[in-house]
Parts: C-alpha cells; sequence; structure tokens
C-alpha cells in the first residue's frame, strides 16, 4: 500500500460534487478495485453457506451418506475460511481508501486556501473552511469506504437471487422483485435527509465561524464587558444547530426504520413460502433450511444497500462544500515572470507615492483606510497600477518574496517559538531581528524554544505585535510594508523601536503606515495622504511647520512641540 498522504494529490475535478467523487474514485481506483472485488468475495462466501447446509443436510443426514456430510462439512469450512481472509483484507482496503480520500482532500483544501490568500477571508468564513476539514472530509471518506461493501452487497443479492430462481422460480421472483420495490419504497426518503442535512451543515458552519471570532475577540470583549452578550449570542446559535441535527436525526431514523422493517417483511414472505413449498413436498428439508438462511443472510446485504445510500448522500452533501470552495478565483493572480535587475523604485500611480529604495518611507494618511489601500496595492494584495523597478507589478515574478507586507491581523504560528518567528529558507539573524522588534524580554521569558498555542493567545496584544514585527524583519525582503506595527505598545517601547527599525532595514526598502510622531521623526522620507493621494511629502518636522492638515493628523489636534 501507499503511504499516506501522497506528495501531489492532483487537479480534481470541481465541475460538480458527483464529479468530484469520480474524481476521488479515479485516483484511488486500484485499491477501491480491489476492495470491491474482496467485498463481492467476502459477500459471496457468505451467500454460498445456506447452500452449503441445505446440501449437507439432502446429501448427508437424510441419506444417512457420512462421505457426503463431510465433504459439505470440508465446504463450510472452506467457505468460512475465505470470508475470514477475504473480509479482513478488504476491511483493510476499505480504511485505505477512506484514509486516502480524507487525506487528498484536506491537501486539496489547504492547497486552494493557500493558494486564494486573502480572497478566502472575504468569500468563505472560518467556520466553513473548519467543517470542511474537520467533519466534511469524514464524511467523504465514508463514501469511499463503502464502496466495497456496496459492491459485495449487490453481487451477493443477485446471486441469492439466481439460485432461488433455480430451486424455486416463485421465490426467487420474490426477491427479484422485491429488492427493487424496497429501494423505491425507501428513494423518497432520502431527498429531504439530504436537504436537511445539507442545512444541518451549513449552521454548524456558521457556529465554527461564531466560535472563532468570540474566542479571537475573548479579551477585547472582557474588556467592554460584552462577553455576555455575544456568549448569549452563541447559545441561541448553538440551538438552531441542535434543532437542525434533531431534524436530520428524525429523517435518518425513518431512513433507518425502512432499511429494518421493508428488508423484514420480503424475509418474512420469503420464508413463509418456502415452509408451504416445503409442506407441499415441493423442495427439501435441505432447501427449505437453505431457504431460511438465504432469507436471514438478505437481512445483511439490503442493510447494506440502505447504509450506503446514506453515506453516499452525506458524501455528496460534504462534497459541495468542498466543490463551492474549489469554484472560488483569486482576486489577484501572481503568475509574472518579468525579473528586474535589482531592487528599484516603487511606484503607485493611483495615489502618486514613489518609494525610493534603500529608504525608510512613511506614509501618513488623513484617513487610516486609505494607508491600508496603498499597502495592499503595494503588496498586489489589490489590483493597482504599481510598478516595481520600471517592471508593472503584475508581471513581476516571485512578488510574494520580494515585497512582504505585515499587518496587525497576521497571526503567531502554534509549535516552538524559533519556528514561527523564522521564515523557512531565511538566514538572516533571528536574534538581531529581535532586538530590532524590542522583543527580547518576551524572548528571554519564554525561550526560543518554549511552545507558542494557536495564535499566541498566551501573549498581551502588544508582545503579539513585537514578535510578528520580529518575524517580519527575520525575513528580510527586498520591501518591507509595515501597517501600524507598534500601535499596540506603549510609547517608550514605541521610541524605541522607532530608533532600531531604520538600522536593521539600512540599505533596504522599507515603507510604514503610521501617525506616530515618534516613528515619522525617525524615518528618511514622509508622505502625506489625502483622499486617497499624496498631497505633500518631505521630513517629518517640515512638514509639521509647512502642512496643517499632517500636524492636525499625527498630532490629533494638539499642539505642536519639537520633538
Amino acid at each position: 500500500m501507499k503511504s499516506l498522504p501522497v506528495a501531489d494529490p492532483g487537479t480534481p475535478d470541481h465541475r460538480s460534487p458527483v464529479r468530484y467523487l469520480l474524481w476521488l474514485s479515479r485516483t484511488q481506483a486500484r485499491s477501491i478495485v480491489a476492495g470491491a472485488l474482496l467485498g463481492v468475495v467476502w459477500m459471496l462466501s457468505q451467500a454460498l453457506m445456506p447452500a452449503a447446509i441445505g446440501r449437507a443436510i439432502d446429501a448427508g443426514v437424510a441419506a444417512k451418506d457420512g462421505t457426503a456430510l463431510v465433504t459439505w462439512a470440508a465446504v463450510l469450512v472452506g467457505l468460512g475460511t475465505v470470508q475470514a481472509a477475504s473480509g479482513v483484507t478488504r476491511h483493510r482496503l476499505a480504511v485505505f481508501n477512506w484514509l486516502s480520500a480524507a487525506y487528498r482532500t484536506v491537501q486539496i483544501v489547504v492547497r486552494q486556501s493557500t493558494r486564494l490568500g486573502a480572497t478566502l477571508p472575504k468569500r468563505l468564513s472560518a467556520g466553513e473552511v473548519v467543517s470542511v476539514g474537520v467533519s466534511d472530509v469524514a464524511h467523504i471518506g465514508d463514501a469511499m469506504d463503502i464502496v466495497a461493501r456496496a459492491s459485495g452487497a449487490v453481487v451477493a443479492i443477485v446471486a441469492v437471487a439466481g439460485i432461488l430462481l433455480a430451486t424455486s422460480p416463485p421465490l426467487g421472483l420474490v426477491v427479484l422483485i422485491g429488492v427493487p420495490l424496497i429501494l423505491a419504497i425507501a428513494a423518497p426518503l432520502l431527498r429531504p435527509y439530504r436537504e436537511r442535512e445539507q442545512r444541518h451543515r451549513e449552521l454548524v458552519g456558521e457556529l465554527n465561524t461564531r466560535a472563532t471570532d468570540l474566542v479571537a475577540g475573548l479579551r477585547v470583549l472582557r474588556g467592554i464587558g460584552g462577553e455576555g452578550l455575544f456568549a448569549g449570542r452563541y447559545r441561541a446559535e448553538s440551538q438552531r444547530v441542535r434543532r437542525a441535527g434533531v431534524d436530520v436525526a428524525r429523517a435518518e431514523s425513518r431512513l433507518t426504520g425502512a432499511e429494518v422493517l421493508l428488508p423484514g417483511l420480503l424475509i418474512a414472505l420469503v420464508t413463509w413460502l418456502g415452509a408451504r413449498f416445503a409442506a407441499e413436498g415441493t423442495i427439501t428439508p435441505g432447501q427449505l433450511v437453505a431457504f431460511y438462511g438465504y432469507a436471514v443472510f438478505l437481512i445483511h446485504p439490503l442493510k447494506t444497500i440502505g447504509e450506503a445510500a446514506s453515506k453516499l448522500t452525506k458524501g455528496h452533501v460534504a462534497a459541495g462544500r468542498v466543490v463551492r470552495l474549489l469554484e472560488i478565483e483569486p482576486e489577484i493572480r501572481l503568475a509574472g515572470t518579468a525579473r528586474p535587475d535589482g531592487p528599484g523604485e516603487l511606484v503607485d500611480a493611483a495615489s502618486g507615492l514613489v518609494v525610493r529604495p534603500g529608504r525608510l518611507t512613511a506614509i501618513a494618511a488623513a484617513d487610516p483606510r486609505d494607508a491600508q489601500a496603498i499597502a495592499d496595492r503595494l503588496g498586489r494584495y489589490a489590483d493597482g497600477d504599481v510598478t516595481y523597478g520600471g517592471l508593472p507589478l503584475r508581471d513581476l515574478a516571485g512578488v510574494r518574496e520580494r515585497i512582504l507586507v505585515a499587518v496587525n491581523e497576521d497571526r503567531l504560528f502554534s509549535g516552538p517559538l524559533r519556528d514561527s518567528l523564522s521564515p523557512p529558507g531565511r538566514s538572516a539573524d533571528l536574534a538581531a531581528a529581535v532586538a530590532a522588534a524590542n522583543a527580547e524580554d518576551i524572548v528571554e521569558a519564554a525561550g526560543f524554544d518554549a511552545h507558542v498555542v494557536e495564535a499566541g493567545r498566551e501573549f498581551s496584544g502588544g508582545q503579539q505585535q513585537r514578535l510578528r514585527l520580529a518575524r517580519a524583519l527575520a525575513a528580510d525582503p527586498e520591501v518591507l510594508v509595515l501597517v501600524e506595527p507598534t500601535s499596540a505598545v506603549d510609547a517608550h517601547t514605541e521610541a524605541r523601536i522607532a530608533d532600531r527599525l531604520a538600522a536593521a532595514r539600512t540599505g533596504r526598502t522599507t515603507v510604514v503606515c503610521t501617525t506616530s510622531p515618534l516613528v515619522l521623526d525617525r524615518a528618511d522620507h514622509v508622505v502625506y495622504v489625502e483622499d486617497g493621494t499624496v498631497i505633500a511629502e518631505g521630513g517629518h518636522r517640515g512638514l509639521l511647520e509647512t502642512e496643517p492638515r499632517y500636524a492636525a493628523t499625527v498630532t490629533r489636534g494638539e499642539a505642536v512641540t519639537t520633538l
């Protein structure tokens, strides 16, 4: 068997949920076909046992032939051995198929999420993505797992019907007509079950989103006294999910009840007819025992078919959620191939911003959203007429490696602190980056080997901001764009960061979006943006004296003092 997960999950067919499930089947066709064949052998070995028992009764017991009895007993032992061996191997393949489909789906979802980048949170909530990765993959795995047993169940029913037809045509016809009739009666129960399952999955996704938001903002909610309000909303939504789950359970219980009742009626009819035929002498005692064995045996394959319908329905709903994620296209495509000769000017035509290489440029905007919009264009998270070294940014190769945009919404990763701060493939001095971000006290207290929990929640807001800044500095890109990197720290810490930032980025291009006088005073060049356009630029102190609007923005309307 192959090791899991595979190195390359492949390119899925996401035109519809059915096509996605079929694509998954094709990618693991060998193991699925092998599992189906073993499922057929496993079921057939059970289906032939009543026939062997009937022959042992007629040829051995009734005829008082010891040799025949031993022969048919040996056949039963052989069938049991085949059943055990094929059952074990079939189960191993079924588990492999389950894991293969689940892992492949997770790989595809993660790859697509990475590809979408900033587009993903605009189109799907975090809860929906979590639901895909946690529960939907399990249902897709179940859909692949049931194939082996369902294949064996279908073949076994056909085989039993053939044996009954050969022995007693009326009984064979009862089975051949009864099985499709059972499926036709149970089919209308699948639609409401599928619809309620879909609704339940949507509500679970919404609840996961609210839980994610609640946990992310728990400290803030406690600070403003809103914890109880949002907890109440969460309880209300959880009750909606519970009610939807009960609706699903009702539909599933009706389907499960039909899986037991309808085959039971068919088995009772077969048993009654067989007893009548035996009493009339139409069939032998051994055949009567065999018919009863078939009637009992049919419970298993018929129930398996019902289980397959349930799991395939859930798999279809889960695949639909995966397909919706795969259908999303990124707003910005990074497919450029042009390479500049070296670091050059970064020019944003929309605002008139010109960032000269090797300098620390500060952007002070009257409206912080304008600065964020410029940062998005500079990092190509939003489309715009931006050039780097004279080349359009959309044509530039390796934009993410050359230009790094660090914002306060970035997250620390779980795991050792050193790994969270050290970008892969970079050899920058991590200790120097930590010092430049004034985060030495955090590292000294926790240690580089300390385990960081999800999103670094054990650190305060200011500590997280300094660690994110250290990570951005350690990446050492050609152009580093920092958006409000000191908004959560005190004035003394902010002053130390402002003093160290320029030295840490000597010879590199740095853009800082901020209205902090401490940071602006240390910048090589300051541009003032109003209504999305650069209206003034120069040194911080010169702008304070010559541009009243700039002074009002960076001093919050307070009297200007010499720094």
